[in-house]
């Protein structure tokens, strides 16, 4: 073929710099100091087929400097650790896209302290023999809820699933129709009762359900009554639900035990802050419940885990089914909930988790943060609400004040909010009409440094 028989394609595929080109570029060299050169190799050559089949599909061949700069962004993707770290000024404290709670310094390090090297895990120091991982948080779990006994699994619906498997599985649980709810994810209750290997009984409406109506479901095939506390939603208006002392009495009567669904595993009042009051699984145990059901990562502000708090005879037969290896927690999130009960054993949990210090945080406290921040950015303040989120006292807010970042001279709300998704750390606000709003409410103050010159960053690169 000669020269002139050669089309522009071909062309174009030909001032495409080689692989040894690119690699010599002292920008691509000074990625090999952060990997390795066959990492960088990988690199260079996927970014190469992806411009050849761009430039058969008819675009223009990219120039050194668009490969070489293509290539940085391909490694800063493709090797940053991710989940990555943002700032939240949504003001949604539990924020389920962004992770739930934040865990407290001395959990953050109890991580740290298990995922460096080896632990005891498994392994009792006294004796040198063989442990059990639930030793460390059942004394704990005892302590804050007043339970017999206690386990943590993976995640509450884990424990929920596991629970009604060792109690109820070939046998009927009973429910009200009105919490046969969806509990997240696309997860619903009846799935997990079928999962577990139980059968649904429903009773009641969906708004009114009386204590005669369990009394009335219950026959010889009954393996439980199954409570769940609706901690995503709320029915207002003409409602009944019976008290939960009044279901164990009728479990009680008919040897049949009642398991109680709490989901948010609030361990405080939350009556204190001007909320809802929040069930607790003290006040569970308290009533009776043979075995209570909480999240790790909720209002308790831990990591993400199951904890199942009751009887001593509950959850021994709880621990001993087989679906609980399936379920177990891990080494690192059995750490991070340790630290995370200790703090309630000590009585600082306001002081130190960090869901607790931003509910507890004071109105004036917030305001007088969010004028600074204004003031550094050229914004304004504007009062607003907090929402607790995360499936957890729903439609309950906290007052707070929030910055209204100027968005005309930065491309407009949407671009602005874009950059600053984008920046590091990315900060995740939200758009109100045409204004990009932050709400320091879910933000630690010492925070407040980093989210303003990210904020800045986020202005300036427009």
């Amino acid at each position: 073929m000669s020269i002139a028989d050669k089309s522009p394609v071909d062309e174009a595929l030909r001032s495409l710099p080689s692989v040894d080109r690119l690699l010599s570029d002292d920008r691509i060299r000074r990625l090999e100091a952060e990997s390795s050169r066959a990492a960088v190799v990988e690199l260079v050559r996927a970014e190469l087929a992806e411009s050849r089949a761009a430039v058969r599909d008819g675009a223009r061949p990219p120039a050194l400097a668009e490969l070489v700069t293509a290539i940085q962004e391909r490694a800063g993707s493709e090797w940053r650790a991710s989940p990555s770290a943002v700032i939240n000024a949504t003001g949604v404290i539990l924020h389920t896209n962004l992770g739930r709670a934040p865990l407290s310094v001395e959990a953050t390090l109890a991580v740290r302290r298990a995922a460096q090297g080896y632990s005891d895990l498994e392994l009792d120091l006294e004796t040198g023999k063989r442990g059990s991982r639930h030793s460390h948080v059942s004394r704990l779990i005892q302590r804050v809820t007043n339970a017999e006994a206690g386990i943590a699994v993976n995640n509450n619906a884990s424990a929920v699933m596991l629970g009604l498997a060792a109690i109820a599985a070939g046998r009927q649980v009973i429910v009200s129709r009105g919490e046969a709810v969806e509990i997240g994810g696309g997860f619903r209750i009846p799935d997990v009762l079928r999962q577990s290997g139980a059968e649904l009984v429903e009773v009641g409406a969906t708004n009114r359900t009386y204590a005669r109506d369990y009394e009335a479901a219950i026959n010889d095939a009954t393996g439980a009554i199954l409570v769940v506390h609706a901690s995503n939603f709320k029915v207002s208006g003409f409602t009944h639900s019976p008290a939960l002392t009044e279901l164990v009495e009728v479990g009680r009567r008919s040897g049949v035990p009642v398991l109680h669904d709490l989901g948010s595993g609030c361990l405080l009042d939350t009556t204190r802050h001007g909320l809802a009051h929040e069930p607790m699984p003290q006040e569970s145990i308290a009533a009776g419940v043979s075995l209570a059901f909480v999240s790790g990562d909720k209002l308790l502000g831990g990591p993400q885990a199951g904890i199942i708090a009751g009887t001593a005879e509950m959850v021994e037969r709880v621990s001993g089914h087989p679906l609980a290896r399936a379920v177990r927690i891990d080494k690192l999130s059995m750490a991070a909930l340790s630290a995370t009960l200790l703090h309630y054993v000590r009585g600082e949990a306001e002081l130190k988790i960090p869901i607790w210090r931003m509910v507890s945080a004071e109105p004036d406290e917030v305001k007088t943060r969010a004028r600074a921040l204004a003031e550094a950015l050229g914004g304004e303040t504007r009062p607003g609400r907090s929402a607790i989120g995360g499936g957890s006292l729903p439609g309950e807010t906290l007052p707070t004040t929030l910055v209204s970042m100027s968005c005309e001279a930065h491309g407009g709300a949407e671009d602005l909010a874009a950059r600053l998704r984008r920046g590091r750390p990315p900060v995740i606000g939200r758009i109100e009409g045409r204004a990009v709003l932050l709400d320091l409410r879910a933000v630690l103050p010492e925070q407040d440094d980093e989210l303003v010159r990210a904020a800045v960053g986020a202005m300036a690169a427009g």
